[in-house]
């Protein structure tokens, strides 16, 4: 009775509570921010004493898509629960709320979140005097902005001020460029946000090559709204309007050529609309021996370079993860990043937030995700688990914000090809158990693969369907997600996956090469010959806060690490590749090894792995 009653506690709440989200808040973290604000018994206590004015009052005059803002206050009664929030768009009060069910619930003066806050007393003078400045970073999402005063904490606010709107120059503009491979190796989506609509003008891409024709491909256009969301915060103070969303098909690329490329939209008045230019390098051909290097990590989350949002260091380590990942940009081709994108939880503003702290990746190189629990989890919607880890967004904003080359994007399976490189990435957030329709598309995903053209096969998943020895998994007993690799292993074996990647626990470890939980191979740092068995990499801490381990360390845990980071893999060529685990705090790399396999040793028969026979053989 009482866990029913918890699942209806966490499906009725408007905001979201650590009761509903499982896992993740194991260690007492694991809450949005903006959720710990009660929207709902917010009242208003203008103060003619208090003074805020925000400047520059025009943002984005040089192109610009995020600009610092200074903030200054003076509030003669300083207190230490006094906190400044930023709303977009400026006009927040009770003429803009949405529809109450009849009137039966409270009408708030404010009715909708503020995109991000601070707590004043993280100025050291605030307390001293009441007058401070702030320094809070905006980004363009499509409307103007103000800054509210409140006193009393965040459970019963009082708003005692507000600021005068800034807005950038052309709130609309297209921004936050994203990458993504396509079924075919010779084109590359982008997609983007603005504020356009299709009876606005018309999206396209103008896009080139160092000698070659310049070349415009149109982008279709799509969005959401608020009664695509499964339940509250998104359907309430969560939502926030998300803009439009277009992606274009670049077509015919040659492979490895550097091109580069501009947003464009074609205005009704005939004007057109620019953004910046970006560059971006096109897809090896499939089984090309070159060069080719690969980042891969889950649970990043989004963070703010002003300090905002932060209270319970809820990702940490997101920002690290982004800079590092940045600062060796010109040595990476493509980026995974496997489940729980932006942990929003219900707010939609935060994936404008996320897709503008990735922009310098995404707008480079492809950056393919996959689907989490923080993306999709929401009762009877359809995934495979119950819970409310997606605040009541069941999917929606990532399936429509991120492009992937699935058969249906409803459901988060796909296959990508990298030159050497074959990704298989599943959706734990659907059943993968035998007789499923994904366990039939992984199956087809690994079975399909030419391993002499591809020798580097890769499985992704957000949760750990193979071996882990988090804290909660050994307390479960069984070192995995529940049922995870029941079904799968054999399928591993059989088509010899070389590595598989999860997300979900916020930590690093390695396995050795593993089958039926019995290391085949003894080795730590090099790998060669025959192929025997998968090495498992949990790689969930790229932001979220960390998950502890279990005190049981099984003999097929080889490393382990309490810390933030990410992988890269570098095949040199189709016999070699390199394994790196890097931290987020330095880049430096905490573990690796080497693989050296040639074809052959692919096609010696191990371990589950052999062809069946017959009679004639």
């Amino acid at each position: 009775m009482a866990r029913v009653l918890l699942v209806l506690l966490c499906f009725t709440a408007l905001l979201s509570s650590s009761l509903c989200l499982g896992h993740a808040n194991s260690n007492g973290r694991g809450d949005q921010a903006l959720a710990q604000i009660n929207i709902y018994e917010t009242s208003l206590a203008l103060d003619t004493s208090v003074k805020i004015h925000a400047s520059p009052q025009v943002l984005g005059s040089q192109g610009e898509d995020t600009e610092w803002v200074h903030v200054a206050i003076s509030n003669p009664k300083p207190s230490s629960n006094d906190w400044i929030g930023v709303f977009s768009p400026a006009k927040f009060d009770s003429g803009n709320c949405w529809p109450t069910n009849g009137g039966k619930e409270k009408t708030p003066y404010i009715c909708s979140s503020p995109i991000k806050y601070i707590y004043c007393n993280t100025h050291p003078e605030y307390m001293k005097s009441g007058n401070v400045t702030f320094k809070l970073q905006i980004i363009n999402q499509r409307a103007d902005i103000s800054f509210a005063l409140f006193t009393n904490g965040v459970q019963t606010p009082h708003l005692i001020g507000v600021s005068n709107p800034v807005a950038f120059v052309n709130p609309k503009a297209p921004v936050y460029p994203r990458l993504a491979l396509t079924k075919n190796w010779d084109e590359m989506t982008v997609t983007w946000t603005s504020g356009y609509n299709i009876n606005e003008a018309v999206p396209f891409i103008e896009w080139s090559a160092k000698g070659l024709p310049s070349r415009r491909s149109p982008a279709g256009t799509v969005t959401f709204n608020r009664n695509s969301m499964c339940g509250n915060p998104a359907r309430s103070v969560g939502w926030r309007d998300p803009g439009f969303f277009h992606t274009s098909f670049l077509k015919e690329l040659w492979p490895n050529r550097e091109y580069t490329y501009r947003l464009g939209h074609d205005l009704v008045n005939g004007t057109t609309i620019w953004s910046k230019n970006y560059t971006f390098v096109s897809s090896p051909y499939p089984g090309q021996d070159s060069l080719q290097r690969v980042i891969i990590f889950g649970d990043m989350g989004k963070g703010e370079r002003d300090g905002s949002n932060e209270y319970n260091d809820y990702q940490p380590g997101s920002l690290n993860t982004t800079d590092q990942v940045i600062k060796d940009l010109k040595n990476i081709d493509i980026v995974f990043h496997i489940g729980d994108l932006t942990y929003s939880n219900g707010y939609i503003s935060q994936w404008d937030q996320f897709t503008a702290q990735v922009e310098p990746i995404a707008s480079t190189v492809p950056y393919m995700v996959g689907s989490g629990n923080h993306e999709r989890d929401w009762p009877d919607t359809g995934s495979f688990y119950a819970g409310t880890d997606s605040g009541g967004e069941c999917g929606v904003p990532a399936e429509t914000m991120f492009y992937f080359p699935a058969e249906n994007r409803a459901k988060f399976w796909y296959r990508a090809d990298y030159g050497m490189f074959r990704f298989c990435i599943a959706d734990t957030e659907h059943d993968w158990r035998e007789g499923t329709e994904q366990y039939q598309f992984i199956e087809r995903c690994l079975a399909s693969v030419d391993r002499k053209t591809q020798p580097w096969l890769i499985f992704m998943a957000h949760r750990v369907l193979g071996y882990s020895t988090n804290d909660w998994y050994g307390k479960e007993g069984t070192f995995e997600e529940p049922m995870g690799r029941e079904s799968l292993q054999k399928l591993w074996q059989k088509y010899k996956v070389d590595l598989a990647f999860y997300g979900h626990v916020h930590n690093y470890e390695r396995t050795c090469p593993i089958y039926e939980s019995q290391c085949v191979n003894n080795d730590k740092d090099h790998y060669s010959g025959t192929f025997k068995g998968t090495i498992h990499v949990v790689v969930g801490g790229a932001g979220s806060h960390l998950s502890p381990f279990s005190s049981l360390v099984p003999k097929w845990s080889l490393v382990r690490d309490y810390d933030f980071g990410f992988v890269k893999l570098t095949a040199f060529d189709h016999s070699s590749l390199l394994f790196e685990y890097k931290k987020s705090s330095t880049g430096q790399v905490y573990d690796s090894f080497n693989i050296s396999r040639d074809y052959r040793d692919v096609l010696a028969c191990t371990h589950d792995s052999c062809e069946p026979t017959t009679s004639a053989s």
